[in-house]
């Protein structure tokens, strides 16, 4: 959070400080608005420019691409911001020195202005600001509240991960705790017994016959007399 605030504060002022170069003095005391952007293409002239069309132009556009850039948390549109300015402020410098013959610098005003130094200080200052930009933070499990199968096995994997980090490792456990667990059940030697089994004897209904019952009582001792 903190590196991107510095980095946005120092992504304005270099964005600032570009669109405000073509303001100044650039060569010999003529500004920046008065080179026509196809001069840097075809030669410099000592034509004048109108104000759009003049090296205005790429730094306001690198200015834009600054402003949704820090409005998205880009570093790459930063970045790019950065790299555009100092292409073109560079390849002026070299359109001027093949004009000119050579680039100077001296304290009377003449050769390389002050323009030209808020320029180069601007796209270097949009680069560090992209470099201290932290960017966008991506938020675990994604940025919706729905989780998929995808998600899950990512998660679950991430967990097992974690347990081995910690010195754990699952595939482990069987080993670590064989003591502790309750020996497996062992099938009895003799086979499946049958829970009617008694021994040797056989049952009643094995045999076919049926079982032996006490007769029913006689119904004539029960009968009142007479009858």
């Amino acid at each position: 959070m903190v590196r991107n605030i510095i980095g946005s504060v120092l992504a304005v002022i270099g964005a600032a400080s570009a669109v405000a170069s073509p303001f100044q003095a650039w060569y010999n005391g003529r500004h920046g608005r008065d080179y026509r952007v196809e001069d840097l293409f075809n030669g410099i002239t000592g034509t004048g420019s109108d104000l759009w069309v003049s090296l205005l132009l790429p730094f306001v556009f690198a200015a834009l691409v600054t402003l949704i850039g820090l409005v998205l948390r880009s570093r790459l549109l930063v970045t790019l911001a950065g790299v555009v300015v100092l292409g073109f402020t560079i390849l002026w410098m070299v359109r001027q020195g093949q004009a000119a013959g050579s680039l100077s610098l001296t304290s009377d005003g003449s050769g390389l202005g002050l323009g030209v130094a808020a320029a180069l200080g601007g796209g270097a200052l949009l680069l560090i600001a992209a470099a201290v930009m932290s960017g966008r933070t991506r938020r675990r499990g994604g940025g919706g509240g729905h989780r998929y199968v995808g998600d899950r096995k990512r998660d679950g994997d991430r967990d097992q991960d974690d347990y081995r980090d910690h010195g754990y490792d699952p595939d482990m456990r069987d080993e670590w705790y064989g003591d502790e667990r309750l020996p497996p059940v062992q099938p009895p030697v003799n086979g499946p017994q049958r829970q009617d089994d008694r021994g040797p004897e056989q049952q009643a209904w094995d045999t076919g016959e049926q079982p032996w019952a006490q007769p029913p009582p006689d119904d004539t001792t029960r009968r009142p007399p007479g009858n």
